[in-house]
């Protein structure tokens, strides 16, 4: 190529082009059936000059792309190498309501590799105010509906669904080859038992769950604690769902992308992460390792 050139990314592949190229050349030499021209995030057409370090996506409505392309477009804003790790890992999620739902959207997104799904519910028209459904969705088994979801957010995440009530047999089998697992329950009780069967049948994996998620109040009140060296705990820990006091979607919403997040920390830096939670003292709050 002789002349002076630019460089740009074109749907996330770095190419050298002649200074003065417009977007009908790019459309014409690398994707001739594109309807829709994006240039560094805005709608531009066909006349529009490059410049260099211009970032350019080219879109064909309700095409799906390939995995090499789609990996390239969803992971442009990872750290490096953070992708890479994340493609290998299983994690799974157990309950899949207003934090189920959302964690393993993020996680889809995020582009972990394989999601192991479990719960025994279905959707129901109360879940609509802070779960991840649809109405369409409305008496469909939960596993199959955020499958669904998933495969339309991220067709290349691998999808492992169990449908049915987990107890202390079947949560090792369920989740052996995860290197995490999502409490995502709401009864105190599941809670419980699944904190219990994780630390004594799933020694090797992290385990986050929840406790103070109810209302909507102070964001900044949920948190997230450590509870033992592989054992995690999100929310304020205090409030419960009560009547006048329910479950809604902005605060368990924090409270899921916690969950996400560490997910995200425990697969990149497992020590960093665990160094970076609070630890809960005597009295059941928090103290800074800070």
């Amino acid at each position: 190529m002789s002349g002076p050139t630019i460089s740009v990314h074109i749907n996330e592949i770095r190419r050298s082009l002649p200074a003065g190229t417009d977007l009908a050349l790019v459309k014409r030499r690398y994707k001739s059936d594109a309807d829709v021209l994006v240039v560094n995030g805005f709608p531009a057409d066909e006349s529009c000059v490059l410049e260099d370090g211009d970032r350019i996506v080219l879109i064909r409505r309700g095409e799906k792309p390939s995995l090499r392309e789609l990996e390239a477009l969803l992971t442009a804003r990872h750290s490096p190498g953070v992708h890479s790790r994340l493609k290998k890992a299983a994690v799974g999620i157990a309950g899949l309501g207003g934090l189920g739902s959302s964690v393993a959207i993020a996680l889809a997104r995020t582009g972990v590799g394989t999601l192991v799904l479990a719960d025994f519910d279905l959707v129901e028209p109360s879940n609509l105010n802070r779960q991840q459904y649809f109405l369409e969705h409305l008496g469909a088994v939960k596993t199959e509906a955020l499958s669904g979801l998933l495969s339309r957010i991220n067709p290349y995440v691998q999808v492992r669904s169990h449908q049915g009530t987990l107890n202390p047999d079947n949560i090792p089998q369920i989740f052996r080859d995860c290197e995490v697992l999502v409490e995502c329950f709401d009864r105190a009780e599941e809670k419980v038992m699944i904190l219990e069967t994780a630390a004594e049948k799933l020694p090797d994996t992290f385990l986050i769950a929840a406790s103070g998620l109810a209302g909507y109040g102070r964001s900044n009140a949920i948190r997230t604690f450590r509870l033992g060296e592989r054992i995690f705990l999100v929310g304020d820990l205090v409030s419960a769902a009560r009547f006048g006091h329910g479950l809604m979607a902005p605060r368990v919403g924090i409270a899921a992308h916690h969950q996400a997040n560490l997910v995200v920390a425990l697969l990149m830096d497992p020590e960093l992460a665990s160094a970076e939670a609070l630890e809960i003292a005597e009295d059941g709050g928090g103290t800074s390792k800070e």
